[in-house]
């Protein structure tokens, strides 16, 4: 999906922040950052500390202009259902989307086919519908929503100032100013950041 157009899609979605029933669909999020963020299955155990985890930076992602839709191929009914009895999902103000004919999961090529459900896929669109970053995967193990925050904060701020950031940056650590010393820096990456800055 990195480099591609996000895909054309319309569909069902459960409102937590409003408690109503509502229709997404990929128009909603073009010219904005978005993340649309797989899961399995409601009622299940992983999915609702990742969508609870995700809930709980809520407005660190706002204050970032970065939109979220959680998706799975529930319907909307046990979206609300989840939503209403799971206790660590009280207070929930994301939309997830109903993807009942699996047809958005299997555009964005998380569906796992003979199970009918979807991996743990998570995407991070530009707001030119470009994804920049992905991360897919199996269903034991959940994902880290203050790592994908920082690559959030840090394709912001790549793309906002044409540097580029080494591995682990975080906002008000040193950049790569490549944008301005290119030739300077060509294979000696080394003399500009040290190790230590980069794992500090």
């Amino acid at each position: 999906m990195v480099r591609q157009e996000i895909p054309n899609f319309k569909m069902d979605a459960y409102d937590a922040a409003t408690g109503h029933f509502t229709t997404v669909s990929s128009d909603d999020y073009k010219g904005k950052w978005a993340v649309i963020c797989f899961y399995p299955a409601d009622f299940t155990f992983v999915c609702p500390t990742e969508i609870a985890a995700m809930n709980a930076k809520y407005d660190e992602f706002q204050k970032l202009n970065t939109e979220i839709l959680a998706v799975s191929v529930d319907s909307k009914f046990s979206h609300k259902r989840f939503v209403e009895t799971e206790p660590i999902l009280k207070g929930l103000r994301l939309t997830i989307g109903a993807d009942g004919n699996q047809e958005v999961s299997r555009a964005f090529g998380v569906l796992i086919e003979e199970e009918g459900v979807a991996l743990r896929g998570r995407f991070l669109f530009n707001p030119d519908g470009i994804c920049v970053a992905q991360e897919v995967q199996a269903d034991s193990v959940g994902r880290n929503v203050n790592e994908f925050l920082r690559q959030v904060q840090a394709w912001q701020h790549a793309t906002k100032t044409g540097e580029v950031c080494p591995a682990g940056w975080r906002p008000g650590k040193k950049t790569l100013p490549v944008n301005t010393d290119v030739e300077k820096m060509t294979g000696r990456v080394g003399d500009y950041i040290t190790i230590e800055e980069i794992l500090d």
